[in-house]
């Protein structure tokens, strides 16, 4: 027989570890069925966030859709990932205590996000505010992303640059299999 205690930390392991949740309602009111977001991610402002359907969104992220938030339909973002739309460091920095009941704290950044379709998002990166992500990119690991990438880049670094392109990659999956060029992220091979 299992001691008492074994089994209430076994039972409160269980309850307590992070799921993932299956659906979700987009602010419309449309029901996303297969898109799926982990009980451990914290979404700020979901009123907010334009999300496609077939997401994946994994545990441990802090997705801030305050200033406006749009995820393409399935992106992938891992874990211990942070989207953001506003960023204070700058403003606390400046201003200090002076920051805190202040209408518009000077350095404070507000902006809309995009993260386009079909995009991978790597573990422990950050999407800073603005950042514009286009159709199919991969963003690897840590990586500090700022600023506009183009459909089916591959971005890396602190800050993110561009490292290559996922279709040279991809191409040796398209190429023997000629049937999915039809539907390749979305929308068709571009090609090379």
């Amino acid at each position: 027989m299992m001691p008492i205690k074994s089994w209430i930390l076994r039972t409160l392991r269980a309850l307590l570890r992070p799921r993932m949740l299956y659906g979700h309602r987009h602010p419309s009111g449309a029901w996303l069925a297969h898109t799926r977001i982990g009980s451990s991610t914290e979404l700020e402002s979901p009123e907010l966030l334009d999300l496609g359907d077939h997401v994946f969104i994994g545990h441990h992220n802090f997705i801030d859709a305050s200033g406006g938030l749009k995820i393409g339909e399935g992106t992938q973002i891992t874990n211990h990932v942070s989207v953001l739309t506003h960023s204070s460091h700058r403003a606390l920095r400046l201003m200090g205590r002076d920051y805190f009941g202040h209408p518009q704290p000077l350095g404070f950044v507000r902006r809309s996000t995009e993260i386009g379709p079909y995009c991978f998002i790597g573990p422990h990166s950050v999407i800073m505010p603005g950042t514009r992500l286009g159709r199919g990119v991969l963003v690897r690991a840590f990586s500090y992303v700022d600023g506009e990438f183009p459909d089916y880049a591959i971005v890396a670094g602190q800050p993110a640059r561009v490292v290559g392109d996922v279709r040279q990659g991809d191409a040796a999956w398209v190429e023997p299999h000629p049937q999915i060029r039809s539907t390749y992220c979305g929308q068709g091979w571009p090609g090379r």
